[in-house]
């Protein structure tokens, strides 16, 4: 499964393009996000990407969850956002 790490800095647009482009291509995707400001572009780039597959047919779901992530020697911990067609 592919992840997408997102950042605060993050353009939600950009970041539902390529989920769109994984679920299409693979039918799933997990998107990773540290901190309240990833967290938020992450969700609003989850609610772009509805809007970008609802045209084709295609609905997916969310379903959130946490993970342990190793970022600079540092254990922090992540939302996991698994995206999929409903």
């Amino acid at each position: 499964m592919e992840i997408l790490k997102v950042s605060a800095k993050s353009s939600p647009n950009a970041v539902a393009g390529a989920i769109a482009g994984a679920i299409r291509e693979r039918g799933e995707v997990e998107v990773q996000a540290v901190g309240a400001g990833a967290a938020n572009q992450a969700i609003k780039a989850v609610a772009i990407t509805r809007g970008y597959l609802a045209p084709t047919g295609v609905d997916v779901i969310c379903i959130p969850a946490f993970t342990n992530v190793l970022i600079d020697g540092e254990e922090r911990t992540a939302v996991k956002l698994l995206i999929e067609p409903r």
